[in-house]
């Protein structure tokens, strides 16, 4: 028996490496793994070796899904469809998914007779993600008519679209669920090729760059046929109120030139006279 507390630590640390060496963990908190549809992905069953007479299972939630005994027999009950022919099992009991899929997020546990829990997993796999879609936009009413860019991501999930400026988000817009599915739209008004729609989850990004001579050209030319008619009329009559203004000024200033020369004379007149 250990003396004092020294020996104590000691005889602990001694105890822990002993039982690591036999291939058996201390279960830590819960991994998290995350991938993106179509990969492969191993989760790690934390044993170094697997002994003669051991067995471990790995469980997909409460559904068993793979089985290692003996050392030498390796076997896969599935319970679910859905693994079938896409589980491996290597010799230290880490299971790969072969193509993967969203279904297969979830809570992987994997244990062993000689311990309930070694190790346990959150998966999460993220669709795929489209190229986000820049095109123009129009509308008008009767009294207004708006014009602006539109980038969309059709049918995705826990993402996030955004106009980045530069390396700057200028505005964004997301869907925080994994399971529900929806389409995104982010307007932004016609401006220059410093823009840019990004369609990102937490492992991965698409970009758009925007082609703001392509794009946005077109749409100014869509604004000016839409333009309303009360628009038309309110840019007419400040034309020509601009035009008045600018003739009144420039009478205003022929008359004060002519009334200034004038009072010249009139002071300072000729010497013949």
């Amino acid at each position: 028996m250990p003396k004092n507390i020294n020996d104590m630590d000691m005889f602990i640390f001694i105890c822990l490496c002993l039982w690591s060496l036999n291939g058996v963990f201390v279960a830590d908190a819960v991994k998290s793994e995350s991938v993106t549809e179509g990969e492969s992905v191993s989760l790690n069953s934390r044993f170094t070796q697997i002994q003669t007479h051991e067995d471990i299972e790995w469980r997909f939630g409460d559904i068993l899904i793979a089985k290692v005994k003996n050392n030498k027999n390796v076997f896969y009950d599935i319970d679910k469809e859905s693994f079938k022919d896409r589980l491996k099992l290597d010799q230290t009991g880490s299971l790969t998914i072969i193509n993967s899929r969203t279904t297969d997020s979830g809570l992987y546990t994997v244990s062993s007779s000689s311990r309930d829990t070694i190790n346990t997993i959150n998966l999460t796999v993220y669709a795929r993600l489209p190229v986000p879609v820049i095109s123009s936009n129009s509308s008008s009413s009767s009294s207004s008519s708006s014009c602006s860019l539109v980038c969309s991501a059709v049918n995705v999930s826990h993402v996030t679209l955004s106009w980045f400026k530069g390396n700057s988000v200028f505005s964004s817009i997301r869907v925080s669920d994994l399971s529900s599915w929806s389409d995104l739209l982010l307007h932004l008004e016609c401006v220059d090729d410093s823009y840019s729609c990004v369609l990102n989850n937490p492992i991965r990004n698409q970009t758009q760059h925007l082609n703001n001579t392509q794009l946005c050209q077109t749409c100014a030319a869509v604004c000016i046929h839409y333009c309303g008619f009360t628009e038309a009329v309110i840019r007419l009559a400040l034309s020509a109120l601009v035009g008045v203004a600018t003739v009144a000024v420039l009478v205003y200033d022929i008359r004060s030139r002519s009334l200034q020369q004038k009072k010249s004379v009139q002071k300072y007149p000729s010497d013949s006279d």
